[in-house]
């Protein structure tokens, strides 16, 4: 009997402990799998905190190439223009029409071809007056002065009562004393603009300077003049720098004081 209970005793003081086990080991697998949850989360939030990170500065390293690209890429174009500035041949005017000849050709045969059809200018609005007659008989000879770049005297004033002839000769070929000759024939009076008395030539490369205006910039001239009443003001404002030419008081600031450090 004692044995019996001895017995039953045991089984179930060791089925109790092999429960309590049981549930020590089920309560530990719990704990464990609630708690690699949240690792593995971390571990995935790292892991694309990283990949995030990676791709910044790759694509920070990417961008500071570019511009370190396009830094280095204007510094060679700035030296190439500095080389070429110093280097460059000092070139005639004939053999700078021959290479501008040349240039054109290639572009009229490798280059987009355009045509412009001037047939259809009677179709236009008149905004201007437009006569055949010769304007030697339209206005008298005294109140006539022939704009022309050869002639001695300098205009002073631009007076309204007036008329200011201009050259019609649109081309690029520069033929000398055409507008002179012409006016000379006609034994009209005769002027210049001013850019003698209030223009220097400009030092540049080619050593070009040229006084022949394309008309648009002789009718600014003249436009300016009569508004400011300052011929510095209109010679800027018509000629442009290509010409060579600039103010005898902008040139005058331009000299390098000895005592100032460069």
């Amino acid at each position: 009997m004692e044995k019996a209970l001895h017995d039953d005793c045991c089984y179930a003081d060791g089925e109790s402990k092999r429960n309590d086990a049981a549930v020590a080991d089920l309560l530990d697998f719990l704990r464990i799998d609630v708690e690699l949850e949240p690792v593995c989360a971390d571990r995935e939030e790292t892991s694309c905190s990283k990949n995030v990170m990676r791709k910044q500065r790759n694509w920070e390293r990417r961008l500071e190439v570019k511009k370190s690209k396009r830094k280095e890429e204007k510094q060679r174009k700035k030296l190439n223009r500095q080389y070429k500035d110093v280097n460059e041949p000092q070139l005639s005017k004939r053999i700078i029409k021959v290479i501008t000849k040349e240039r054109l050709e290639e572009a009229r045969a490798a280059g987009l071809r355009l045509c412009v059809d001037l047939s259809m200018t009677d179709c236009l609005s008149a905004k201007i007056d437009v006569t055949e007659e010769s304007w030697f008989h339209l206005f008298p000879s005294e109140d006539v002065i022939y704009l022309t770049p050869d002639a001695s005297e300098a205009l002073e004033y631009v007076e309204e009562d007036k008329v200011y002839i201009l050259g019609g000769l649109v081309d690029e070929t520069i033929q000398k004393k055409i507008s002179y000759m012409r006016a000379k024939e006609l034994g009209i009076q005769m002027a210049r603009l001013p850019i003698d008395e209030y223009m220097v030539k400009r030092p540049n490369p080619k050593n070009f300077h040229s006084k022949i205006l394309a008309i648009n910039q002789v009718f600014q001239i003249l436009l300016t003049f009569r508004d400011t009443k300052d011929w510095t003001i209109a010679l800027v404002a018509g000629i442009p720098p290509g010409k060579g030419y600039m103010l005898a008081s902008a040139a005058s600031t331009d000299v390098i004081n000895p005592h100032e450090e460069l």
